[in-house]
């Protein structure tokens, strides 16, 4: 069989292989922000010229598959050409004007491609035109609307260096096939560098070249968004016109999605690039449509991490639709995450916003609801719900550190009641609320936002030209949201049932003895821990247990619901841990579910590890309890399969069923390993006969051997349904 251009790709651009050398970054930004035009001018307008320099200098590769060309490539170099003397003043100067990180709200954002494609470069510089001459008498807004110019000139030039690159490589080659194919790069990367694109493999350069330049200047998890809606009319069209067929539709795409894999070959990790397919319209109509399949298709054909595929499904989606993403997952990437539109969308409005921009959200990151080109960037952080339950029974004090960090809510031997205990984990949460905010706004707090500007990304976000403000000082239409990501579910809700069953219903064992054993990490009360764990848990249809897993919803996200960042935004909570529910476990001492000290907590939305054990239609009744529309940023709700159920038809079709009824139900997320455990622990045996498995791990999708020991024993732990 001859080989594909995606396959040509892969063996020039191993994404497992690390390459050496000098990472550029700094080098390239920090010069042109000291530098030439750069001097003496307003921060915001340093930056840009910073950009510019980084686009301009950095090096650029066309791979030999390439037929969507513009790569991280160049972030690492052997060059020694370099003036080292610059870096050091350059990078303190740099730090001290803002300098933006993910928590402060300079990635995990999705940028209006939409606009992008239907402008174009042209377009953009005539509406920076149109508002620079608006504000002609507010030199702040003229000094960002020229920032923002000079962004999007760099862009645009550093989009025409890839056809001259692509012309220069044409100089010595005698293959007629190659000919053509630097004839097309240069063509099209000559076209988009200004014009609107016409055609689908246009559209799509002019958005990955802006992907990219958002990669070179150091911002991770940026979302490509809903790719199968704001590209479809130029693949329509294409298709129509008979200038594309589906197949090479399909072939462009993974070109593009294998150079997310760049992130491992240049910066030695994965980077999370969330893709969003399905899901509804504006209006509220079924958006599936054939572009949403040829996604699919591409990224099961790549099967690498990175593409972070998300699908957005619901209750009554067609069929065959849900089907096509389970059939990709089956091939044992994980992915695509399934979402549920009837949980979301809801969700999303009840946080404010218009019912027509919640219908077109996308996902940043992992999981989180995202208004893609309206709204600025994402932050999330860790809020370890478990250690407010601890400091119930200690009174404040930490187990593992011995400080006393929360409140001193009563001694517990002296509750009367269930309720009583409840009132007081209440008060140890709304406690951990303010102080989490506390640390939230001091942190955002520390970037001038009329310095700390991001012109480019400003560009493709609604409202920032045509305010002439930047997308984090109010250009935005809708200021940044944050998410707290509330974790444990699982192990407070079979805590909580644990305390009130043992100790105030059947009076097994006193308040005393329950503390004593939690202080000891049950170390001579062997007992005790043999009858907490025989306790049923969550994820197996126990209203009794189940009912503290839909408190812990509702209450955190009350908790929550008066919270805002430090521009306005909503606070929105996210059932979810990532893998955080590992380095969360060893601040935490022995839980009343039978766990002991340092060990993980539960992960994210899911049963504890392994305790969900009356089968999978018992876990999705226990999982759909909870009210998710109270939980704006999303969930994630890990669950494995046997392989078994992929392979089989009868058992895959009743996989399908079972999801369906999840979403009709209310489920928010659902992500699925089929990694056999025979498999994974082999794997962890020899790693070396694995280095393409991969697996889900919780949001996004990884090298199975690449993982840590610690994450691998925690996917391993999870249960295996049939």
């Amino acid at each position: 069989m001859a080989k594909t251009m995606t396959d040509i790709l892969k063996e020039e651009m191993p994404v497992g292989q690390y390459k050496p050398g000098n990472h550029m970054l700094f080098y390239y930004m920090y010069r042109g922000f000291m530098q030439g035009e750069a001097e003496g001018q307003p921060v915001t307008i340093q930056r840009a010229y910073a950009f510019r320099s980084l686009l301009e200098d950095i090096e650029k590769h066309i791979y030999k598959g390439d037929l969507i060309p513009c790569g991280i490539w160049g972030l690492k170099s052997e060059r020694t050409d370099i003036d080292t003397s610059l870096f050091d003043p350059a990078y303190a100067k740099f730090i001290n004007t803002g300098f933006r990180h993910f928590g402060t709200d300079n990635d995990h954002a999705a940028p209006g491609y939409k606009k992008l494609v239907e402008k174009g470069v042209c377009g953009l510089l005539a509406d920076v035109e149109q508002s620079m001459a608006k504000y002609a008498d507010d030199q702040k807004k003229i000094d960002f609307l020229k920032s923002v110019k000079i962004e999007i000139e760099a862009y645009a030039a550093f989009i025409k260096s890839y056809a001259d690159l692509a012309r220069e490589l044409m100089k010595d080659e005698t293959d007629a096939d190659e000919i053509a194919r630097l004839t097309e790069i240069a063509r099209v990367c000559d076209k988009v560098s200004y014009e609107k694109p016409d055609t689908f493999r246009e559209a799509l350069q002019l958005v990955w070249a802006a992907h990219v330049c958002f990669r070179l200047e150091g911002r991770d998890a940026m979302a490509l968004g809903r790719i199968d809606q704001y590209l479809y009319p130029f693949y329509k069209n294409d298709i129509e016109k008979g200038i594309m067929t589906d197949d090479e539709a399909c072939l462009l795409l993974q070109n593009v999605f294998m150079k997310i894999g760049e992130a491992r070959y240049v910066r030695g990790g994965d980077d999370t690039v969330n893709i969003c397919i399905g899901g509804h319209d504006r209006q509220g109509n079924d958006a599936v449509n054939d572009l949403s399949f040829c996604v699919l298709r591409a990224v099961g054909i790549c099967k690498i991490p990175g593409p972070n595929l998300s699908a957005r499904v619901w209750g009554s989606v067609r069929r065959d639709f849900l089907e096509a993403c389970l059939r990709v997952i089956g091939t044992g990437i994980g992915y695509p995450a399934l979402m549920n539109d009837d949980v979301n969308i809801p969700a999303l409005e009840r946080m404010g916003y218009d019912i027509e921009d919640c219908r077109d959200h996308c996902f940043v990151g992992c999981i989180e609801n995202f208004l893609q080109g309206r709204q600025a960037p994402w932050s999330d952080g860790r809020f370890n719900t478990p250690l407010y339950l601890e400091y119930v029974f200690t009174q404040g004090r930490s187990l593992i550190t011995g400080q006393t960090v929360g409140l001193d809510t009563g001694d517990p031997r002296e509750f009367k009641s269930m309720d009583e205990f409840m009132r007081a984990l209440e008060k140890q949460i709304a406690y951990g609320a303010e102080q989490y905010m506390n640390w939230l706004l001091g942190m955002q707090r520390q970037p001038n936002p009329e310095e700390a500007t991001s012109p480019f990304l400003s560009a493709l976000t609604d409202d920032c030209i045509e305010r002439g403000l930047d997308i984090n000082n109010g250009g935005a239409h809708y200021p940044g949201a944050h998410g707290s990501g509330n974790m444990g579910i699982a192990t407070v809700a079979d805590s909580l049932y644990a305390v009130e069953e043992v100790v105030f219903n059947k009076k097994l064992i006193t308040m005393d003895t329950l503390i004593k054993a939690l202080e000891a990490d049950f170390k001579g009360y062997e007992d005790v821990q043999a009858l907490l764990l025989s306790l049923p848990k969550y994820g197996n249809d126990v209203d009794e247990v189940d009912k503290y897993a839909v408190w812990f919803c509702d209450y955190t996200s009350k908790v929550f619901d008066d919270k805002r960042t430090y521009d306005g935004g909503r606070v929105f909570i996210a059932i979810a841990s990532n893998i955080s529910n590992i380095p969360a476990g060893l601040e935490l001492g022995a839980t009343p579910d039978g766990r002991n000290a340092t060990l993980p907590m539960s992960d994210a939305a899911s049963p504890a590890q392994g305790r969900d054990t009356s089968g999978p239609t018992a876990a999705v009744k226990s999982l759909t309890k909870p009210d998710y529309t109270t939980s704006a940023c999303g969930t994630v709700c890990n669950q494995r399969y046997s392989s078994n159920t992929f392979t089989n038809e009868e058992e895959f079709q009743k996989l399908v069923s079972l999801i369906q009824v999840y979403f009709q139900r209310g489920g928010q997320e659902i992500q699925i390993n089929c990694v056999a455990r025979e498999t994974l622990i082999d794997a962890m045996e020899r790693p070396e006969h694995y280095q393409s498995l991969m697996t889900r791990v919780s949001g996004f999708s990884a090298f199975y051997v690449k993982l840590s020991h610690e994450v691998q024993e925690d996917i391993l732990a999870r249960t295996e349904h049939e």
